[in-house]
């Protein structure tokens, strides 16, 4: 049994029962015991997932080409600066910074990895530097990053029950021929703050369907709108359009959990020592994004945007003998871009603010 898995039948014995949202923030981001809480993760081959940073330096020499092309389009102003939310240990910033000149701004409400990020980024000190929130960021012109951020945000987990949409909750249960209690789903009326997205959701699907409703990725996204900041937002994830999410197919949504590069459904199980994840739901996301007064500039497969951005890049090496780094680069171009690998999986939001 966990610290979490402790934790939670010590909670669930004064509350009967708790959304999966409180579970799920409980086992990412516990301070001490979550599986993103204490520090940076490992990520890559010896880690629990790979990400795009992971594949190399290439994608954030891409990223380095982006803010330079926003920095143009918003007509070169002085102050401009690049700013990343969740840059887990520093690898995107050292990546972004080696390729571009600007000022950098880290968005990290965890002193661990400030820490992690300050070791990290020692070299460029004069150029960086850190706010723990979106509220707490400068006026100024800038290009915001965010790799893989909504995805690891909390959320509710509901069921059709064949006429009405429930809530999933999280209770305690005892195991049989023994003296523990285990953690399992009951359902109950859905708490009221889904009231206004279980209306968006559709009905007449299979009796058992089940999805997830991601209240504080919107709440982000609210967020991210109302900071001071103006200029280009670049959002990097994993998720789906509103018809593919809820389609009678996908049956069982999306939750999911990550250890050793092997993914199930036990998402009550290994609380705090397995990454918990969804798929964004990102028509909603930019519905909310819009609402807020963003503009949409792009939204595609993440193989063809950084396809595109990666074009003066390629032209580049035309004509050019390939060396062993270049040659490295191009396998890391394939990988970000093919839709067998990371192309198609992950998807691209461009918003202008």
């Amino acid at each position: 049994m966990t610290p979490i898995h402790q934790s939670l039948l010590q909670r669930l014995a004064v509350t009967p029962q708790l959304s999966f949202a409180v579970v799920m923030e409980l086992a990412l981001y516990d301070p001490a015991h979550g599986y993103y809480g204490p520090g940076p993760r490992r990520i890559g081959r010896k880690g629990d997932f790979y990400t795009a940073v992971s594949v190399g330096p290439l994608y954030g020499h891409l990223l380095a080409d982006l803010a330079r092309q926003t920095h143009v389009d918003l007509g070169k102003p002085e102050d401009f600066c690049v700013i990343e939310q969740a840059a887990h240990d520093g690898q995107l910033a050292e990546d972004i910074l080696s390729s571009c000149d600007f000022d950098y701004l880290i968005v990290e409400p965890n002193p661990r990895y400030e820490a992690a990020q300050r070791e990290r980024l020692a070299a460029f000190e004069k150029r960086v530097s850190w706010v723990p929130s979106l509220t707490s960021l400068p006026p100024r012109p800038a290009l915001f990053v965010c790799n893989e951020l909504p995805d690891a945000m909390p959320v509710h987990l509901v069921r059709w029950d064949g006429a009405e949409w429930e809530e999933l909750f999280v209770v305690a249960s005892a195991v049989p021929s023994s003296q523990s209690s285990a953690l399992s789903f009951q359902p109950g009326p859905p708490s009221s703050s889904l009231a206004d997205e279980i209306a968006r959701l559709p009905r007449g699907l299979p009796p058992g369907y089940t999805t997830e409703i991601g209240l504080a990725a919107l709440e982000w996204m609210r967020d991210l709108a109302a900071s001071p900041f103006h200029g280009i937002i670049y959002i990097a994830d994993y998720g789906l359009d509103h018809d593919d999410l809820y389609s009678p197919e996908r049956s069982t949504g999306t939750l999911r959990r990550y250890i050793h590069h092997r993914t199930d459904d036990h998402v009550l199980e290994d609380l705090g020592e397995c990454d918990i994840t969804t798929h964004v739901n990102f028509t909603r996301l930019i519905e909310v994004a819009e609402d807020a007064g963003l503009k949409l500039r792009s939204y595609e497969h993440q193989g063809r945007y950084l396809g595109k951005l990666g074009l003066p890049w390629l032209a580049g090496l035309e004509g050019q003998r390939p060396d062993s780094v270049t040659q490295a680069l191009v396998r890391q171009f394939h990988s970000l871009t093919h839709p067998a690998m990371m192309g198609r999986s992950f998807r691209v939001v461009v918003l202008e603010k």
